[in-house]
């Protein structure tokens, strides 16, 4: 069995102040394949101590000097991606056929240096200066359904700004983040620049947020911890940037193409076993049009092959946890009796899989906004057909959540549906299956957190604004 015990802290792996073991077992067999060490605030003092010497002198490097080294972390990353591949489908199920688990963290990685090429950290308004410069140590918090790329995105834009960083991963996933750690050694990231303690949230999340010397804190992940985030650091008054839930909307029009949308929203919704916070997870089709689209629905759902995460023909894997799969099921029997009608899918694991965290494709039909899981985050492969009579009400029923990550209108008319996607309330809306990209800002509206992730938007998080006045 693997043991992950030490740490990366001031460019060295370095055993823990105190630690507590923590097993991690494969979703897909249920098998522990290694241990884990969680660390403690006093780690997390450590790596600070560490993360903010460094500041001194990577605060003042120049973009160029940033370019360069995002380009060398950019080569070791490429070169090591299926190390990296390996532990995301070992430790959180991903199927070798879903290469954007890896590919998201290197898209982020490029981004940052497109956007530091053009970016200026000193301008002119009216007669001031207005500079631009980090803000100093980030604490990064990441989640484990997307955690290569996560982590990719928070440091891409922290070290594009110039900022130093520690990092704490989902103590499920954290195989990949130490690899991350290796190939940012090896790419020659400055001792301290980067620092990786491993834990859980009450062990080392909350000594995160909490700490004085941490300037921001970055975090991804439910809207429940995430508000524990945010109190911990409230107390030092630092930056909070979060992307939390979502419960997004994918409003199809009644001149849309019903054959396309439902195919992307299989595609879309049910990509990554379901575990992502954009997932169209409420349909909203016209109320005449609405067994035309659940045939189209039946037919794509067939296509999806759950099962062995190593296997190349499989095109969706296991479920993060028990805790996860568990979590689904009660969503699933919550549904049926509150009245929902499954058209695919349903309770239990597909057929001919009898261990692993697998979850059947599920969607229901007859279900109205005030139903369970009309408004919960589900966070697995469980989407709900809402229907509507006029537009207006279609637009009244996609914002009728807490939350505001996502949305997603399909439509012929383009002025229309563009008038339609500017009254989302939602970080990002996308237009008949639009794929999404690195240029355009993420995050959310209302309950989904706030600050914003990727280009430009991303690394302005990551900076703290100036005036110097009167050198006019």
């Amino acid at each position: 069995m693997k043991q992950y015990g030490q740490f990366y802290i001031d460019g060295a792996w370095v055993d823990p102040v105190s630690s507590r073991p923590f097993e991690l077992v494969n979703p897909a067999t249920e098998e522990v394949f290694a241990t884990v060490a969680l660390g403690s605030p006093e780690d997390v003092d450590r790596a600070v101590t560490a993360a903010r010497r460094a500041f001194g002198s990577f605060g003042r490097t120049t973009p160029a000097e940033r370019i360069e080294l995002l380009e060398s972390i950019i080569s070791v990353y490429e070169k090591r991606s299926g190390e990296l591949m390996a532990a995301l489908t070992e430790e959180m199920g991903a199927p070798v056929s879903l290469k954007q688990q890896c590919g998201a963290g290197l898209a982020s990685l490029r981004q940052a240096v497109e956007t530091l090429k053009g970016y200026e950290f000193e301008t002119r308004l009216g007669v001031n200066i207005i500079q631009r410069e980090p803000i100093g140590v980030a604490g990064l918090i990441t989640p484990w359904n997307w955690p290569a790329q996560l982590i990719c995105n928070k440091i891409s834009s922290a070290f594009a700004a110039g900022c130093t960083v520690v990092v704490k991963p989902s103590e499920f996933t954290p195989v990949d983040a130490i690899v991350i750690a290796e190939i940012l050694h090896e790419a020659g990231v400055p001792a301290g620049v980067f620092n990786l303690v491993n834990g859980d949230g009450p062990g080392v999340g909350n000594a995160i947020s909490s700490h004085e010397d941490i300037d921001i804190v970055s975090f991804t992940g439910s809207t429940r911890a995430g508000i524990l985030v945010a109190e911990a650091a409230a107390k030092t008054v630092k930056r909070v940037a979060q992307e939390l839930g979502g419960k997004s909307a994918n409003l199809i029009l009644p001149d849309a193409d019903l054959r396309a949308a439902a195919h992307y929203n299989v595609s879309r919704g049910f990509s990554n076993s379901g575990q992502s916070c954009h997932s169209p997870t409420r349909i909203l089709v016209h109320e005449d049009q609405l067994a035309e689209l659940e045939g189209y629905l039946r037919d794509y759902a067939a296509e999806i092959r759950v099962g062995d995460p190593t296997d190349p023909a499989t095109t969706h894997g296991p479920v993060v946890n028990r805790a996860q799969f568990d979590r689904i099921q009660s969503y699933i029997e919550t549904g049926v009796k509150e009245g929902g009608r499954i058209i695919v899918g349903g309770p239990g694991r597909p057929e001919g899989l009898e261990r692993g965290f697998f979850v059947r494709p599920t969607i229901f039909s007859d279900i109205t906004r005030d139903m369970t899981i009309a408004r919960e985050e589900i966070f697995g492969m469980v989407t709900a057909i809402l229907t509507y009579g006029t537009v207006e009400e279609a637009i009244d029923i996609a914002n009728d959540t807490k939350y505001g990550l996502g949305a997603y209108v399909f439509g012929a008319d383009r002025d229309q549906a563009l008038d339609v996607c500017r009254r989302m309330k939602a970080g990002r809306v996308f237009y008949n299956g639009a794929p999404a990209n690195t240029v355009a800002p993420m995050g959310g509206y209302k309950q989904s957190g706030n600050g914003r992730e990727m280009g430009v938007f991303g690394m302005e998080e990551f900076l703290e604004i100036k005036a110097i006045i009167g050198f006019d």
